[in-house]
Parts: C-alpha cells; structure tokens; sequence
C-alpha cells in the first residue's frame, strides 16, 4: 500500500492481516537542521548537534538520532503506513539501527505482516507481529522495528 491521504485508506481489522502482506510508507527528507533541533531538545550529543565534533565520533560525521529515526518511522506509519483499526498501538517491540540516518537521507518505511494470532482471552481483538524496515534513498536499511501491535476484530 502507498500513501495516501489517511481518509482515503482502507480501514484494516485483525481479520484483514495476514502473514505475507507488505506495505510501504510516503517519504521524509531530513536535513541537518531537523537532525539538530531534534537532538537539542531530546539527546543533546555531540555527533548529533555539531559536524566538527561528529567527524570524530564512531558515526564519522553528522547522524540523526535513533530516537528521531524512530519518529520519523512513527510519523511514516501513521500517515501513509496500513492503517490499523483502533490506530497503532504496541504491546513491545524490538529497535536496531544498523546504520546511521544522514542530513539528505529520504526515509520510507516498508512492513511486512510476519504473524497475525486471535487473543484467546479477548476475543474481539488480537496480536499482529509487524516487521518495519525504514530505508533512505539508496535502499540501505537505517531502522528495524519489529513490534507487537493490538488491533481489534471486525465489529460483527
């Protein structure tokens, strides 16, 4: 699925997942003022505030956040992502970055279903285990979430 404006998306519910499906976010161009405000109010490092400082650092230069990746993804996946029933809501999870986000990197986010399981206990919703992979514009992974999302059944 692409992006779209979130009115015009097809409503998932439980029953419409299953493992297999894929689905692909917009884009976010980020630049080294958004990597800069984002790390002054949130991790005031130096390697993500200063290209001197960075250039010494084990990233080599400037590198985004993990922390505002993860936003970025968040933002991604709401806005253009499969749009959940009940919206996106996590029960745990799992975050690497595999390599850093740049100033100039275009991110998307591709997920993939990897399991889809009816709660026994409650049985009007259930567990969908949801791989992200958020890539920059060549293709190379940034980001990998896999996360455990809640979401409702179909209203009978």
């Amino acid at each position: 699925m692409s992006s779209g404006k979130s009115d015009d998306r097809a409503l998932y519910y439980l029953d419409d997942l299953q493992a297999g499906q894929h689905f692909t976010t917009g884009s976010h161009a980020l630049d080294a003022a958004q990597i800069k405000a984002f790390a002054v109010q949130f991790d005031p490092q130096p390697f993500h505030l200063d290209e001197e400082a960075a250039k010494d650092s084990l990233f080599g230069g400037l590198a985004a956040s993990g922390w505002h990746t993860m936003g970025i993804t968040m933002k991604l996946l709401v806005e253009s992502g499969a749009r959940l029933a009940g919206g996106i809501i996590g029960a745990g999870g799992e975050v690497t970055w595999p390599r850093p986000t740049r100033p100039g990197d275009v991110l998307t986010v591709e997920s993939h279903v990897v399991e889809v399981t009816p709660s026994k206990s409650r049985p009007d919703r259930g567990m969908v285990l949801m791989r992200n992979e958020t890539k920059n514009q060549k293709g190379e992974t940034v980001q990998v979430m896999t996360a455990k999302l809640i979401v409702p059944k179909r209203p009978r």
